[in-house]
């Protein structure tokens, strides 16, 4: 963020323009810091999407999303919904990338 060039000589009038330019930029910056913030799950995930070549990735993410919500209304269902995840991930990580087949030595 650059500072305003001001006349040697401004006037009040001026100074408050500036002033509030600078209050205008500062929120701007505040605003978009904030956002990059809330939305970096949704950024990671769609990452995810594609380094795993998923056919529709996006309609997995919405189930996925679903599903986290459906569990989360329930008591108790989350904290199972997340165990049973973790268990079943490196199970899916096989499928998705079997490790590659070593040929005749």
């Amino acid at each position: 963020m650059s500072l305003p060039e001001l006349p040697r000589k401004a006037s009040r009038r001026e100074l408050r323009k500036a002033l509030v330019r600078l209050r205008l930029e500062m929120h701007r910056q505040e605003l978009r810091h904030e956002t990059l913030q809330l939305t970096q799950p949704l950024r990671r995930a769609r990452d995810l999407g594609r380094q795993l070549n998923l056919p529709h990735a996006p309609l997995w993410g919405v189930a996925a999303v679903a599903a986290l919500g459906f569990f989360a209304a329930r008591k108790g269902a989350l904290r199972r919904g997340l165990r049973l995840g973790a268990l079943l991930y490196p199970l899916l990580q096989a499928l998705l990338h079997p490790p590659p087949e070593k040929g005749p030595d």
